[in-house]
């Protein structure tokens, strides 16, 4: 048996599930969220638990009961804390702003880059120092979060002479030597 996908998911008091056929809607303070379920695997809500099952012990059927389950809880996790991932961006003159829930960056490029979010995603930049400053992508979906993420890192990706660049604040950067003079 999964030993992730026999965990039940409980269900905080400020959320709700609903289970209607194969459809799964958790709605919580942040928002809601909605998953179809694949037609083999079944979820049912048992005693303030979401509880994930499978038909059988084929290896399809194993893989989709650990996915369908962490698939729920960060579901569940969303809609009742929210997700952020923060983004470093370093730089001379790299400056970043929220003009109207658009985030509008300069990153040494001859023109602005303007990030428009997606439903549900909301911008956040603070400015430590005037060579750095954090960007922080918040919403309900760790998917989009995430992807929302890598897109603004793709914009000017981590260079490995200087440090130049967006990068997430988890991340460690390798840094590499430069050209030796004589």
């Amino acid at each position: 048996m999964s030993r992730i996908g026999k965990k039940p998911v409980p269900i905080p008091a400020k959320v709700t599930a609903t289970i209607s056929g194969q459809q799964l809607t958790v709605t919580g303070p942040k928002g809601e969220l909605t998953f179809n379920v694949h037609p083999d695997i079944t979820v049912a809500q048992e005693e303030g638990n979401l509880v994930v099952t499978r038909p059988s012990d084929e290896r399809e059927h194993r893989a989709l009961h650990g996915l369908t389950r962490a698939l729920v809880a960060n579901m569940v996790k969303g809609v009742s804390e929210g997700y952020t991932r923060q983004l470093t961006v370093t730089g001379v003159g790299y400056n970043g702003e929220v003009k109207g829930g658009n985030l509008v960056m300069k990153l040494g490029y001859s023109h602005e880059i303007v990030v428009q979010p997606p439903e549900h995603i909301t911008f956040e930049v603070e400015r430590p120092n005037p060579t750095e400053f954090f960007i922080r992508v918040k919403g309900v979906d760790k998917q989009v979060v995430g992807q929302v993420a890598a897109n603004i890192r793709e914009l000017r990706p981590p260079e490995p002479y200087l440090g130049k660049g967006v990068r997430y604040s988890d991340e460690v950067l390798r840094r590499k030597v430069g050209k030796t003079g004589k």
